[in-house]
């Protein structure tokens, strides 16, 4: 026996150590360092896979799984919080998965505890738990339960796992019973597809398939009978299948009776917990009558036999076998050119729907981006990256269930000068793929894989077939030789009669032959003609018409005798004790007798056992079985035998008289005693179970229990009220269970009325109320109410007697503003409750609301001062009516009513129009409840009556600063404003007033100038001014009248310089009337032949032109504009200049050679890098030069261009490093060295490296 140390045991801490406590990454473990400064490369234990709790079922094997690491490795041991480990235990270490075990074979309820285990080394310790949790059955169930719920998932109940054992098969030809075959066979069958019985009959070995569907049926309506019990619907059973993203699930529909059934998840038998969150390792999700049980993250541990129960009852079973999938042809590296698509494919070892395709870790879809495609045969997947850019390139991944493999993805950029600047056109090539050779490789494996289906069903085709030829053989030869027994008795038995009568001649010879033939099975064959053998005593006339005697040669005759053979054996009888059993059997034959045997015993008709022949039933009826009845029975006919086993039980019966007597209710009075008691039968030991209200009932001071085997007695003393409830007596053997439920009545006085009360009405000439009954009456109902009424302020009651059954008074004995308490108590058959003080209540109205908030002004005028206010706290119990408003003058002491005495203002806010303009008023507010008005609020703030003072501002918001008039027309101009007083207005016309014949028209808020016959002279700048105390605004618009401009006079032509042409013109008569007036001169030419626009907004009356061609026409027009539009042209004579030809020479400068050639120069610099561990560190660098350098990354002088750990790049003279995962061992320097013919530079830079 191994010696582990409990866990409440504390090693010492020996001298110069200390105690630090860390953290984990795993939750629940507990790690302490024995040091303060740990050394280099070293580290504490710690834990990175805890155990986890286990629920198991009594005598399974229970196996704790923790993986430790730590630097020295750790020492591990074990051990519980309550004693020793038991010396059964093993602590195991395994090699392969580098994982700690402690194995504790057929576990028992005693070893139900919370396990630690502890990883020590010299620099710490880590310690983690797990709780152990037993499953007990048979008698200890309900223990089981009660424990279930105090352990770590409270929310599992217990369940009886119902063992279905294999009945024997009985073979027609001999007595044969069959291997006992795993119970997980029948219950994967019995949720199985039909498709899928074949390979399950082949896993477990079975080759008898007829039995085996036979034996199927019969369980399949045992299992239904149960499953009716607990579910009203059961349909779409899905068995367990692989996800895509590497999880598992199964599911079904069911419909339950009871809600509130419990569901359990069992795994190889072991109850595993799940949740509702699919997020979690065994997960349930409910949609509807849709059941899905989801596994999430498969391993090689998740492999085994699951089966869903509800309420003990088995439902589904399926078994899960994670897929030996793995990478045939793994993804390949692609490197592919900018805007070209790039292809990924692998070849999986096995069929598989989809793969999950990665990219940077995100899952890729099928969409614009990505094409995902799988080959008919589900063995190639294609991911298609359309359109590669820069920002495509990284790492592609594909993921199927725990396997998956990577590659890169490189995106060259287009290096074609000719497309610089521009658009790239996407590209029709691809880049990557398998080909042929992949293709190859998919259809051998796929060759190979149909290869070991075939293979696989035809070895247990065979083995079926060898199996049932073999059978088929044995039964054939016993027949053959059982009948050539007969034949040969027969025989002798003729050949004595022939020669007892003297026929016998000595040349001769008298045979009497039969041929044998094949004899099929028993139980398929069905007699269609009489045996042409018969006994030769009782029936010799037949005897001698069916005999053939002859001389000379022997002819074999033909003789059919299937003989007498069972059509149904025997099956397997409980009875219980004392009752009636009966085994029945069928033969082929009415004619045949049936022998019946006990345990190899022969049995004959007695007074309880009755042997019966019915027809071709035979029957053995047992009349009040005992205990000695059980055992094997055999019923023999005709050399034919079939068996059967009567199993006679004793379960716990409880006589009906005894139970009617049991379940009437038990009533007594508070303080004293009840007893119930009840005889019961059964074989011992039973175990006998009290309850109240559901919970077990245990000896203590106020409790006795008796016990025996005959009886048993509960004696409750001083009973008190809470005690009334359910009692109920549960009595348990091997061979069953039962129960009786019984009521216990305690009654006492009745608990006090429940407060506060709810006051109806609260008037002058009454008070009305009403109350909630007691919480508890005592087991009897309310017979009265009985009350008192005390006045506040004395000291005497009132009694006001009883008021009924009914929680409610009306109290009209009341004065009209006094307050009232009453004491309220219960009364019952069984005496009178405490009493129930109620809250003082006033009647009448004299319940006055308190003050409001004080009044805030919101806004003051000449006429009228607006006030708003909130309700108050206290409105006196009953709701407002209203509110009444005052004022007070300053320096009055005299508050006046403003709102009429018998109209209070309704809302929280009023406009007080009695003021005179320039008196200052103070105003205050009071509540009105039915009541009357209560106390006012604070005065308000003193305000004058007058409007608020505004300094004049205009409210256009687009107000017009030019306008232009026809002559002859109407001017208006109009102007918004905004001021306090009312302000004046003042018109000006460029500084001075206007005009007479002008009109203003003045409102409070607008002003209008009206023109109303406009003429040229009226043009100018017109000004609003409006002022008041406060202050001044202006505002200005120019007004333009005029008329559409007059034709300018004869427009003249002018050469003063070569190619161009001087245009003149006499100005338009309204160019002194109008300054804004200008003029637009157009061109066209003998070529052009259209009017262009060649100068505009001239004000002057002459224009150069140049860019005149020798030997064109051309004609000038000269046009008038002003503000109302363009005046007619004045067209101009035609111009041209005839074209004349000059000689002229050109004379070339000389030109020199220039190199382009350049030493290599860096443009930007490498920068300084910190970088933390585990991340991607990206360089970059720009180099210029001609010829183009030759560019080399060096870490610490070491160079790294042919270093595959870094990804080194150089486009376009943008030299780039990537490190994908940045590690202790990449801190340095780092050089980048360009050359070319004309020289040599470097750049260097320093990465670090952080923890």
């Amino acid at each position: 026996m191994f010696k582990i140390r409990k866990a409440k045991d504390e090693e010492p801490t020996a001298p110069g150590q200390v105690k630090i406590k860390k953290r984990s990454n795993v939750p629940g473990v507990m790690i302490t360092q024995y040091v303060e400064e740990m050394p280099e490369n070293m580290a504490t234990p710690d834990f990175t896979r805890k155990p986890i709790a286990l629920t198991i079922q009594e005598g399974k094997l229970a196996i704790f799984r923790a993986v430790i690491t730590g630097t020295p490795t750790p020492t591990v041991t074990w051990a519980r919080n309550n004693g020793e480990i038991d010396e059964r235990c093993q602590i195991v270490y395994d090699t392969s998965t580098s994982e700690h075990q402690l194995h504790m074979p057929d576990v028992s309820a005693d070893q139900a505890d919370t396990y630690k285990c502890f990883a020590r080394n010299e620099y710490g310790k880590a310690v983690v738990t797990a709780v152990l949790n037993v499953i007990e059955v048979g008698y200890k169930k309900s223990r089981a339960l009660q424990q279930s719920r105090t352990a770590m998932y409270d929310y599992y109940f217990v369940c009886l796992i119902i063992s279905v054992s294999s009945p024997r098969v009985e073979m027609e030809a001999k007595e044969e019973t069959k291997t006992e075959i795993d119970d997980k066979f029948w219950d994967l069958l019995m949720s199985a597809d039909k498709k899928d019985y074949e390979a399950i009959c082949a896993q477990y070995g079975v080759t008898n398939f007829r039995w085996m569907l036979k034996k199927l049926n019969d369980k399949k309506e045992e299992r239904e009978k149960e499953q009716e019990k607990v579910v009203e619907r059961l349909c779409n059973l899905k068995p367990i299948e692989m996800r895509d993203d590497g999880g598992a699930e199964f599911e079904l529909e069911m419909s339950l009776k009871d809600p509130s059934s419990k569901i359990f998840l069992f795994k190889d038998g072991v109850m595993i917990p799940f949740e509702a969150d699919t997020d979690v390792k065994h997960g349930l999700r409910r949609v509807g009558k849709k059941f899905v049980f989801s596994i999430n993250g498969v391993d090689a541990e998740d492999a085994g036999l699951y089966q869903v129960e509800v309420d003990g009852v088995k439902i589904f079973t399926t078994e899960f076998k994670p897929p030996p999938i793995d990478f045939l042809v793994k993804i390949e590296d692609v490197k592919a050119e900018e805007r070209e698509d790039a292809v990924f494919e692998c070849v999986v070892s096995h069929p598989l729907k989809r793969l999950t395709w990665m990219g940077k870790n995100i899952t890729l879809e099928q969409g614009d981006k990505f094409d995902i495609t799988v080959s008919e045969d589900m063995l190639i997947h294609t991911l298609v990256v359309k359109d590669c850019k820069l920002l495509d390139k990284g790492i592609y991944a594909a993921v199927a269930g725990i396997k998956s493999c990577s590659a890169w993805l490189i995106v060259e950029a287009d290096t074609d000068p000719n497309t610089h600047g521009k658009k790239k056109a996407r590209k029709t090539t691809r880049a990557g793929g398998g080909g042929e050779e992949l293709l190859r490789i998919a259809q051998e494996q796929q060759a190979k894989i149909q290869k070991e289906r075939d293979e696989l069903i035809a070895k247990a085709k065979a083995e079926a077939e060898i199996a049932a030829a073999a059978e088929k053989a044995e039964a054939e030869a016993k027949a053959k030789a059982e009948a050539k027994a007969k034949v040969k008795a027969k025989t002798k038995a003729k050949a004595k009669a022939v020669e007892g009568e003297g026929t016998d001649e000595a040349d001769s010879t008298t045979v009497v032959e039969e041929e044998d033939e094949e004899v099929s099975e028993p139980a398929s064959l069905e007699p269609t003609q009489e045996s042409p053998v018969a006994d030769t005593e009782e029936e010799e006339p037949i005897q001698e018409k069916r005999k053939r005697v002859r001389t000379g040669q022997l002819v074999p005759d033909t003789v059919i005798d299937p003989g007498v053979y069972f059509t149904s054996g025997l099956s397997d009888v409980n009875a219980i004790i004392g009752t009636e059993a009966e085994l029945v059997c069928r033969l082929s034959s009415e004619d045949c007798d049936g022998v019946w045997y006990k345990d190899g015993t022969e049995i004959t008709a007695t007074d309880d056992i009755c042997i019966v022949k019915d027809g071709t039933y035979r029957k053995l009826i047992i009349k009040n079985c005992k205990e000695d009845d059980a055992g094997k029975y055999r019923c023999e006919a005709d050399g034919r035998k079939t068996e059967a086993v009567l199993n006679v039980e004793d379960p716990p019966r409880i006589n009906p008289d005894d139970l009617t007597e049991f379940i009437k209710p038990v009533i007594i009075k508070t303080g004293k005693d009840a007893a119930f008691k009840l005889s019961f039968v059964g074989r011992e030991p039973m175990k006998i179970q009290w309850y109240n209200e559901g919970e077990e009932l245990l000896e203590d001071t106020h409790i006795r229990i008796e016990k025996s085997s005959s009886y048993s007695r509960l004696l409750l003393t001083k009973c008190q009220r809470k005690t009334t409830g359910e009692i109920k007596i549960k009595i348990k053997n091997e061979c069953g269970a039962t129960e009786a439920i019984s009521q216990l009545i305690v009654l006492d006085k009745p608990t006090p009325p429940l407060g506060p009360v709810d006051i109806i009405e609260s008037s002058a000439a009454c008070i009305e109320f009403k109350w909630k009954p007691p919480k508890n009456n005592g087991g009897a109902p309310i017979t009265d109410y009985i009350l008192e009424r005390q006045q506040i302020g004395r000291n005497s009651r009132k009694k006001l007697g009883k008021t009924g059954p009914e929680p409610r008074y009306r109290d009209t004995d009341v004065d009209h503003g006094r307050k009232y308490c009453y004491h309220i108590r219960a009364e019952t058959d069984q005496g009178i409750s405490e009493m129930m003080e109620t809250d003082d209540i006033q009647a009448g109205t004299k319940a006055y609301p308190g003050p409001p908030s004080t009044p805030k002004i919101v806004s003051a005028f000449k006429d009228c001062i607006n006030l708003a206010w909130s309700a108050p706290t206290n409105t006196g119990g009953t709701n407002l009516l209203g509110y009444n408003v005052e004022k007070r003058k300053n320096g009055s002491n005299l508050w006046g009513q403003v709102n009429p005495p018998d109209e209070p203002i309704r809302e929280k806010k009023y406009a007080v129009k009695d003021v005179v303009e320039g008196i200052e008023y103070e105003f205050r507010v009071s509540a009105v409840n039915i009541s009357g008005a209560g106390e006012p609020s604070t005065p308000s703030e003193f305000v004058i009556a007058r409007d608020p003072k505004m300094r004049p501002q205009f409210t256009d918001k687009n107000m017009k600063t030019f306008m232009v008039m026809r002559a002859g027309n109407a001017t208006r101009v109009n102007f918004n404003f905004q001021a306090s007083p009312l302000p004046t207005i003042t018109w000006l016309k460029d500084g001075l007033p206007v005009a007479k014949h002008v009109t203003v028209s003045n409102s409070d808020t607008s002003s209008q100038l009206m023109i109303p016959s406009s003429e040229r002279h009226d043009s100018g700048i017109y000004t609003i001014i409006v002022k008041n105390l406060v202050g001044q605004e202006t505002s200005s618009v120019e007004i333009r009248v005029t008329d559409d401009p007059k034709p300018p006079g004869p427009v003249e032509l002018d050469e003063n310089v070569s190619g161009t042409v001087t245009v003149s013109w006499t100005p338009s008569p309204d160019e002194k009337k109008d300054d804004r007036l200008h003029y637009m001169i157009t061109k066209s030419d003998s070529v052009r032949r259209s009017w262009q626009t060649v100068a505009d907004h001239l004000f002057n009356n002459k224009f150069t032109l140049i860019n005149i061609i020798p030997g064109r026409q051309y004609k000038f027009r000269v046009y008038a504009r002003n503000d109302m539009g363009l005046s007619k042209p004045s067209e101009s004579a035609t111009w041209e200049v005839k074209k004349r030809k000059e000689m002229f020479s050109l004379n070339f400068p000389v030109t020199k050679d220039y190199s382009f050639e350049t030493p290599p120069t860096f443009s930007v610099p490498l920068k300084m890098h910190n970088s933390p561990e585990s991340y991607e560190c990206y360089m970059s660098c720009a180099v210029t030069g001609n010829p183009r350098p030759h560019v080399t990354w060096y870490r610490n002088n070491v160079s790294l261009n042919t270093n595959t750990n870094y990804y080194i790049t150089n486009t376009c003279g943008v030299c780039s490093m990537v490190i994908l995962k940045v590690g202790p061992k990449d801190n340095g320097d780092y050089t980048v060295i360009a050359e070319n013919l004309l020289g040599r530079v470097e750049c260097s830079t320093k990465l670090v490296v952080k923890d």
